[in-house]
């Protein structure tokens, strides 16, 4: 999971950059993968696998040096040129367009979207007697939550095989729950409990 995150911000970080120099060049089951394929070439091409909720697949293959994309979709292999892009990602050509941010993605077909993957999130509040508040923004399809303790710093947790309710950890950090009571640990020392 650690590898996915990571590979997913260093893909937003290469698109990014590639946009520069290229320019002068509701609630789904979804299954996305993220690899890097052949690191020792200098052309480092990104494979992702989106499937959308109705089960369609959607392969993408970017390399963000080029600025190229290659999508498998329905049988049929399609190429993309990098477009420049306010945030995110944008590919097209004379028929398809590709836009995307995060794991989200969605490709048209002649204006029409024909593929559509959105990420499972959740966003929560609970607040306790002591008036602290909790926020939680959960990524069910990659497992993962953003939590926020009185606006505080941004405590990233991966989710853990729970026996009832969720539970999600990092090295310091604990977060379980059930029904609407959650409880935050830190280093084994509660920190948030509602």
């Amino acid at each position: 999971m650690n590898k996915t995150i990571l590979t997913l911000a260093m893909t937003s970080a290469l698109f990014l950059t590639s946009c520069n120099d290229t320019a002068k060049k509701e609630s789904t089951d979804v299954t996305t993968t993220t690899e890097s394929v052949d690191q020792t070439n200098s052309d480092q091409i990104i494979k992702t696998t989106s499937t959308d909720k109705n089960g369609k697949t959607l392969d993408l293959a970017v390399d963000p040096i080029k600025g190229l994309a290659t999508v498998n979709f329905n049988g049929e292999t399609i190429e993309l040129v990098q477009e420049k892009s306010a945030s995110g990602i944008w590919f097209k050509n004379d028929t398809y367009e590709l836009r995307g941010k995060g794991n989200d993605l969605e490709l048209t077909k002649d204006g029409k979207v024909v593929f559509e993957h959105t990420d499972d999130k959740v966003n929560l509040e609970a607040k306790n007697d002591k008036g602290d508040v909790l926020t939680m923004d959960f990524n069910n399809s990659d497992g993962t939550v953003k939590a926020y303790l009185n606006g505080g710093d941004q405590i990233d947790l991966e989710e853990e095989k729970a026996a009832s309710g969720i539970w999600y950890k990092n090295d310091h950090y604990e977060l379980r729950g059930k029904a609407d009571q959650y409880e935050l640990t830190k280093d084994g020392k509660t920190v948030f409990k509602n």
